[in-house]
């Protein structure tokens, strides 16, 4: 489920179909984020999800794979 919510939101700061965005997809080469999108991102999953991701784990993420961890991490607590 964040899988795809997260999806919807990089797709959307992105300008990318949703299909080309899988959990092994980084947003620096794959999708070619800059720091600009990737925190559009990031402030669009603490929104959507309604959570906070502090910014030594927000540098930590590299893959789509990674922010869904993140998300993981931030709702279970």
């Amino acid at each position: 489920m964040e899988f795809e919510k997260l999806q919807e939101i990089i797709a959307d700061v992105l300008n990318v179909e949703t299909n080309d965005i899988t959990e092994d997809t980084t947003f620096v080469d794959d999708l070619g984020a800059d720091s600009l999108d990737i925190f559009q991102i990031i402030m669009g999953i603490e929104e959507a999800f309604d959570i906070e991701i502090d910014n030594d784990d927000a540098e930590q993420i590299r893959t789509v794979g990674d922010a869904v961890e993140q998300i993981k991490n931030a709702t279970s607590n």
